[in-house]
């Protein structure tokens, strides 16, 4: 449909052993932002949902970690971009969860978010 972003996730689901590191990516339809008026950028952000839990923000602005995020917790990306990352060296148990990226592009002059 018009207006329509569509991003794909990878991977659905991982099982890994404490201490090894693992990478989450999302790949967006559509760039980030809009790169003409140089309208968010940056504006892409990664959460953390726990069973029973409400989801947390992890990161923010592509690679900005929120306060209170694990410094094993990494996030890349470019400006404007399509292909987002999400690494965590050294996986701990209590990082268990569901996990969840954010994009806001610009569709038809209207602000899209992604859920």
């Amino acid at each position: 449909s018009a207006g329509q972003v569509t991003v794909i996730q990878t991977p659905k689901e991982k099982q890994v052993q404490n201490g090894q590191t693992v990478t989450l990516t999302c790949k967006t339809s559509s760039s980030i932002g809009d790169q003409s008026t140089g309208w968010c950028k940056q504006c892409f952000s990664w959460y953390l949902q726990k069973p029973g839990e409400t989801p947390k923000l992890l990161v923010h602005s592509i690679k900005t970690l929120h306060t209170g995020t694990p410094s094993r917790f990494s996030g890349n990306g470019a400006d404007y971009g399509t292909d987002f990352s999400l690494t965590i060296s050294g996986v701990q148990t209590e990082d268990t969860g569901d996990y969840y990226c954010l994009s806001v592009h610009l569709i038809n002059s209207k602000a899209v978010f992604t859920q």
